[in-house]
């Protein structure tokens, strides 16, 4: 199995995210998708940016693809969509039904985790349209995996989100923003103080969500290190990793370990541990409650 590393999802300074992916070039993933999937708003980077990035790391070896914004929410964020889908070099994940129809078969895509692909007649569909890769909804669970693997059509690749805080929804709301007080367009750029995302409690300040912008994550760290095996079984191809602002080399290599069979699952789940920024789960994978973790996987 190939191992990706996913779009950043939060909001780092410039220099944060050069020196990031100065090291993703000399690390062992084989996809960076690249690009910002969250708020027109962060402009640290810019479309020439990211360019120059996905050259760089294709000539250090890397897949590189594209990622859409997840939400539009203007024109400016349709005509960068326009720009972004006619790059004319580099493949783009859509996370948007827009973005499958700029494409129009101009470049090879992969169906991104938010297009919600829940069914074979979906990814068929997709396929068709010229996808060569689909993501797994986060909310899928390994059963109705199989279920769709069984007719995957031919050449189709399949990607299963591996680790990380899940995205679980958008809006066009900043949540951040009204954390301070705030409004959506005078938001301060008030993600950026949060590298990690707004941790959200409940009333009895038990942890509860994150807050990410626009953007809403579990608190909890989904984590299917242990279901390497279980994966590579059924047919997946790719793994994705979401980068978080601190250790994302340690987890990239100790799944590149387990992919290799260089560590026992405990040894890979007890090294793990301290690199995340919060509890693990994998409640969704196993047909259950997102927030739920299965022990008998990590043992």
């Amino acid at each position: 199995m190939k191992l990706a590393l996913g779009p950043v999802l939060y909001y780092w300074p410039r220099d944060t995210m050069m020196a990031f992916y100065d090291a993703v070039a000399a690390s062992p993933v084989d996809i960076v998708y690249l690009g910002e999937t969250v708020c027109s708003r962060r402009h640290e980077l810019r479309l020439p940016d990211w360019l120059a990035l996905a050259a760089m790391l294709a000539d250090a070896g890397k897949e590189v693809v594209l990622s859409t914004q997840a939400l539009l929410e203007s024109g400016s964020d349709l005509t960068n969509l326009r720009k972004l889908t006619c790059n004319g070099r580099f493949a783009v994940e859509a996370n948007d039904i827009g973005a499958v129809h700029c494409l129009d078969g101009s470049l090879p895509f992969v169906a991104g985790p938010h297009l919600n692909l829940y069914n074979e007649d979906s990814v068929a569909l997709m396929a068709q349209l010229g996808a060569r890769r689909w993501v797994m909804p986060l909310e899928m669970g390994r059963a109705a995996l199989a279920t769709m693997q069984q007719s995957r059509p031919t050449g189709l690749e399949t990607e299963v989100f591996a680790y990380g805080r899940m995205p679980l929804a958008f809006s066009a709301r900043c949540f951040t923003a009204r954390h301070r007080n705030l409004g959506k367009d005078d938001c301060q750029f008030s993600c950026m103080a949060h590298p990690d995302g707004l941790e959200l409690r409940t009333r009895d300040a038990d942890t509860f969500l994150i807050l990410n912008g626009t953007q809403i994550q579990s608190h909890l760290v989904y984590n299917l290190l242990g279901e390497m095996a279980v994966m590579a079984s059924m047919g997946v191809d790719v793994l994705r990793i979401s980068p978080q602002a601190q250790h994302t080399d340690a987890v990239v290599a100790l799944f590149d370990r387990a992919r290799r069979r260089e560590l026992e699952t405990a040894q890979a789940q007890a090294a793990l541990a301290p690199l995340m920024p919060a509890a693990a789960c994998d409640g969704y994978w196993h047909g259950k409650p997102g927030m739920a973790f299965d022990k008998r996987e990590a043992a």
